[in-house]
């Protein structure tokens, strides 16, 4: 079923909408792929705050046109879904993940602003941690110090109770 111009307008500026936010859009093509599958994608990314969708590819490139992704442009050829995302890690380990676990899901390219990306380096951006695990780690090492710290300032009323319990125990069996 063909879109009319309103409705054709209507998803380049949702698409345009999400693009404006975006920091990586990552583009797969799904030859093939059963219904249920996609499905399962669609949840999974909706899940993760992903904007995944099917798109003509026509109007794909009129919503990244004079945008930093429109370097995408040139491999918007063939049956392609688009995933864009604000977390460029969790946009590539979604689709990553999908790709390794589905044979006729293969990604193509990706972009981040102004740069664009090939099947292996959104693998191993996939790989990286995800931005909270990240956080998490930050925080650990910055805990760290201040966790030594205490530890050292608890130790000197320690020593000095054990120091006290040993003349104690010292005295009692004079």
């Amino acid at each position: 079923m063909s879109l009319n111009l309103e409705e054709k307008k209507a998803v380049v500026a949702e698409v345009s909408a999400q693009i404006a936010e975006a920091q990586a859009i990552i583009i797969a093509e799904y030859r093939g792929l059963e219904v249920e599958k996609m499905t399962q994608l669609r949840a999974k990314a909706r899940q993760s705050g992903i904007y995944f969708k099917v798109l003509k590819n026509s109007l794909a490139r009129r919503a990244v046109a004079d945008t930093s992704f429109s370097v995408l442009s040139a491999h918007m050829v063939g049956v392609l879904a688009y995933g864009i995302g604000t977390d460029p890690v969790a946009v590539a380990k979604i689709l990553h993940e999908f790709a390794k676990s589905n044979d006729k899901f293969v990604i193509k390219a990706g972009a981040m602003a102004n740069f664009l990306m090939s099947h292996q380096e959104i693998t191993k951006l996939a790989t990286l941690p995800s931005r909270e695990e990240l956080l998490s780690e930050l925080l650990g090492t910055m805990q760290a110090p201040i966790v030594g710290f205490v530890r050292t300032l608890n130790e000197v009323p320690a020593r000095f109770v054990r120091s006290l319990a040993a003349v104690l125990d010292q005295k009692q069996s004079i």
